[in-house]
């Protein structure tokens, strides 16, 4: 009985550092000026949310080149912990985050996942289809574009079983 109470301390406390280490670190730090809102909560009342630093995610709807920035369209999503995209469900509203100079259209391609951390920056009226739509805009510090690989890593993959099992 000894020796199962003492292995028993020391497996699981060793697997749940396991586990905890396979997750990636977030990529961006939030400041001190970080809100934690989502763009749909902002689309209502963007005056109140006006200089507040954010870190939002989701996938690329569009992107719009002009002569001295370029424009994200976003369909937001909630982010993990790693600050990845959860691209499951409905989305959480858009935003258009605002890059310095030109961002080659092919590397953002629509649909593909994206992180960006930068600050509140105003609003523009616009439409999604045919309705009315407020987007925060976002004056971008820093984006992520993810790759399938970048998003499947640090899942853990973990089962338990008794019994025979065949791989292919």
């Amino acid at each position: 009985m000894r020796f199962t109470t003492l292995l028993a301390r020391l497996v699981v406390p060793a697997t749940l550092l396991a586990l905890v280490a396979c997750a990636p670190a977030p990529l961006y730090k939030p400041s001190a000026n970080n809100t934690v809102v989502s763009p749909a909560q902002v689309s209502q009342t963007p005056e109140q949310y006006s200089g507040r630093d954010v870190i939002w995610g989701g996938r690329i709807v569009q992107v719009n080149n002009l002569a001295d920035h370029s424009e994200i369209e976003v369909l937001a999503y909630p982010l993990d912990s790693s600050q990845r995209p959860k691209l499951r469900g409905n989305g959480d509203g858009r935003f258009i985050a605002i890059l310095p100079g030109y961002v080659e259209s092919i590397d953002y391609p629509p649909g593909a996942p994206i992180t960006i951390a930068g600050q509140l920056n105003g609003n523009r009226a616009g439409k999604v289809g045919e309705a009315d739509y407020v987007f925060p805009l976002v004056k971008a510090s820093q984006s992520h574009r993810w790759t399938a690989e970048e998003l499947q890593s640090g899942k853990v993959s973990f089962g338990v079983g008794v019994g025979v099992g065949v791989g292919r």
